[in-house]
């Protein structure tokens, strides 16, 4: 009885591979994009950017654009938070003013990404991921400036209250950072390492070709 034999062309199954291999990094870049803006939203809403709530006077800590300050009443520790997004004149400096407005931008901009990556339905994925790379890279940008500029308020007297009269600009005097400013800065990290991924997956994204014709110049034995 004689062995069936089947030849199949290895460079069909190189492309096929390829094409398996790309779509599961994109998918981790999908998966990792979602990340990105949750990392930046939970370090946006979180005041524990800097701060002092053991040595100082007035202990309290900050966020970007809200102060939440330490007291004590009969009931035991009480936390007064102040600053809102919807007055922004509440904000206690020009400094975290512009802060929050390059923070938020920053955002808007990662959740138009995620929006934008529900378009790989119905267009082709070089033209996507491209798209959304750029988004990515100004995402960061806005990121990047929004933390740069933020320290440059540090020498607020609302600041210099919790801090000691050593806190200046770019200067923390007797506070220390905390998590959610280093969520922000692996945040900016975050932003250009996915831009990079997006941009090459957008130009070695290769489509699955046609089933070839089994020969056996230039093929794999399979049998």
């Amino acid at each position: 009885m004689g062995s069936k034999v089947e030849y199949i062309d290895s460079t069909h199954i190189y492309a096929t591979n390829y094409v398996r291999n790309s779509k599961a990094i994109g998918v981790l870049w999908g998966i990792f994009t979602i990340c990105y803006a949750i990392i930046i939203i939970v370090a946006f809403v979180t005041p524990e950017w800097f701060g002092d709530t053991v040595h100082s006077e007035y202990p309290a800590r900050f966020s970007i654009w809200k102060i939440c300050y330490y007291g004590n009443n009969n009931l035991g520790l009480l936390e007064d938070c102040q600053g809102t997004l919807d007055d922004i004149k509440s904000i206690i400096n020009l400094p975290f003013k512009i802060s929050t407005i390059l923070y938020s931008l920053s955002i808007i901009i990662a959740m138009i990404t995620i929006l934008i990556m529900l378009l790989f339905l119905f267009f082709t994925s070089t033209t996507i991921f491209k798209t959304c790379a750029w988004l990515q890279i100004i995402s960061g940008v806005c990121l990047v400036a929004g933390v740069a500029v933020y320290p440059a308020g540090w020498d607020s007297d609302v600041v210099r209250r919790t801090c000691g009269q050593s806190a200046a600009k770019y200067v923390l005097g007797d506070c220390s950072l905390r998590w959610s400013f280093l969520l922000a800065v692996i945040g900016c990290l975050d932003a250009f390492i996915l831009a990079t991924l997006a941009f090459i997956l957008a130009t070695r994204h290769v489509k699955l070709q046609p089933e070839p014709t089994y020969t056996a110049n230039g093929s794999l034995y399979k049998g």
